[in-house]
């Protein structure tokens, strides 16, 4: 049940500034789109679920960081070995 009182019309954002738009083009790998991860910031591991690490893709600023399923970062693997080496420290 959700009280339709609480919701409120879209707004278009009033500033360019609110627009998230992934700018840059991704690379074609195995004829796939990929965005490039520069850096692994932090890990998230829950019961019953993949491991999913928030990244920092490269060119883009922290606003564009994504949660995502170790599976769906393939070509990560450096990225990923560096930021357990980080931890180790």
């Amino acid at each position: 049940m959700f009280n339709e009182d609480l919701l409120t019309w879209y707004r278009e954002p009033s500033f360019k500034e609110q627009h998230m738009k992934m700018e840059l083009l991704p690379d074609i790998i195995n004829a796939k789109e990929e965005y490039k991860v520069e850096e692994v910031y932090n890990c998230y591991k829950k019961w019953g679920y993949s491991t999913q690490f928030l990244v920092h893709w490269k060119g883009y600023k922290n606003e564009y960081n994504q949660w995502i399923v170790e599976t769906g970062l393939p070509h990560t693997k450096e990225a990923i070995q560096d930021y357990w080496t980080k931890l180790s420290r």
